[in-house]
């Protein structure tokens, strides 16, 4: 049997929280706002993968040693201003993780060409003003929230009508 699994690192409470405000003022779009607890960074999606890959996943994972360090969740963005389609938040601070995690795995999955460490606030499907949207966006100011990341974690994503459901397959501390 096969699970769809990615790499993550969770968000505290009150940055979600913060984040749920942020999403609150975004300017009008059609679409579906990421919720509350489904908020994180990946920095690895793995895609689907059977037991015994998940266990070597596991193995390697756990031979990661380094220290627990800062992020910050500083600024809001898009992708691409000409086919808008996730707006997210940066959190910064996690490039090193990233990079360990992908030696770590070397030789199971491909290296990241370009990570880009953020969180995913929303999905959109229509905007009515590109500009307007742009516009509007950019206002929405971020205040900086700044937490200690402790802990990674093998994350198992479950697809349904409702949207996915993320369920821990093993947590991962920092020194």
């Amino acid at each position: 049997m096969s699970i769809r699994a990615f790499i993550s690192v969770d968000i505290p409470d009150g940055v979600k929280k913060q984040i749920t405000k942020i999403q609150d003022s975004l300017p009008e779009f059609l679409g579906k706002k990421t919720e509350q607890k489904n908020l994180h960074l990946t920095l690895k999606f793995l895609g689907e993968i059977d037991e015994e890959k998940a266990g070597l996943v596991k193995e390697k994972l756990r031979s990661i040693k380094i220290k627990k360090f800062e992020s910050v969740i500083d600024e809001i963005g898009v992708f691409s201003e000409h086919f808008i389609r996730i707006v997210w938040i940066h959190m910064g601070g996690c490039d090193k993780l990233q990079k360990e995690i992908d030696n770590a795995l070397e030789g199971l999955f491909e290296k990241e060409r370009r990570f880009m460490s953020h969180l995913t606030i929303a999905r959109i499907k229509k905007i009515r003003n590109k500009k307007e949207f742009l516009d509007n966006l950019s206002k929405i100011k971020i205040k900086e929230s700044r937490f200690i990341v402790d802990k990674f974690y093998l994350m198992k994503s479950d697809l349904n009508r409702n949207g996915p459901v993320y369920s821990v397959l093993e947590e991962f501390p920092l020194i």
